[in-house]
């Protein structure tokens, strides 16, 4: 129900969203594709690794690909994401991720 939801927001922020249920095929889909410009996890995720892991993997093999993380468990620090990386805090405020999620995606934010 939440990554449906987080699908919605990114949709209407104006970007195509693309689902992965877990790390593992959100690697897959990396791979495969050439125009994801910025990946939205949440560090509690099922599969092989958690969304701290992803963000470092995604950095280090597509270093041009922007990375939000966000979490209700667990807080984050600047020191634990890879550079570059944002951390939202959930409950995270819709307007500040939209924000995010269109500046990192090269849209102009007013």
């Amino acid at each position: 129900m939440l990554r449906l939801m987080a699908l919605d927001l990114v949709e209407e922020a104006g970007l195509e969203a693309i689902e992965a249920t877990n790390a593992d095929e959100a690697i897959r889909l990396l791979e495969a594709r050439n125009d994801i410009r910025v990946i939205f996890t949440d560090i509690d995720m099922p599969g092989s690794m958690d969304g701290i892991r992803l963000a470092a993997a995604v950095r280090d093999r597509w270093p041009p690909v922007q990375i939000i993380v966000t979490s209700g468990h667990t807080r984050v620090h600047a020191s634990d994401l890879p550079d570059g990386a944002i951390f939202l805090a959930k409950p995270y405020d819709i307007e500040t991720l939209t924000i995010h999620l269109q500046r990192l995606a090269g849209h102009n934010v007013v």
